[in-house]
């Protein structure tokens, strides 16, 4: 059964971090694995902040010896696979981030809802 919080505004960030890390130490993410599953959740619940309305939520399990982690929203598709922003760039290395530190990310579209996967090797 996955864990599950909910967020709706910035304030909520900081706690959402924390949930997701004592999570995923109790599951046995390596404590260097949890700061950046804690870096790419907080990328990916901001970017839901910025870029759609409503607020989402994150579902958090182990399967086999991967770390599951799905951050959901009423936003639209992301665009992965993108490559960092050039250094001047304003914006756009959230996602770009994301696909760095973490093993594998897909989009899942589904009705009313887009749903970002991560996977860490537990």
């Amino acid at each position: 059964m996955p864990d599950t919080m909910a967020y709706q505004v910035a304030n909520d960030l900081r706690a959402l971090r924390a949930f997701v890390s004592t999570r995923a130490l109790a599951r046995g993410l390596s404590p260097h694995r949890v700061e950046l599953l804690a870096l790419a959740v907080s990328e990916l619940a901001t970017n839901t902040l910025q870029h759609t309305t409503g607020g989402g939520h994150v579902r958090l399990w182990a399967e086999a010896d991967q770390l599951v982690c799905d951050v959901v929203d009423r936003g639209p598709t992301r665009a992965f696979g993108r490559g960092m922003p050039a250094a001047d760039a304003v914006r756009g290395r959230g996602l770009a981030i994301v696909e760095q530190v973490c093993d594998e990310v897909a989009v899942l579209t589904r009705p009313k809802e887009t749903v970002v996967r991560i996977r860490l090797g537990l």
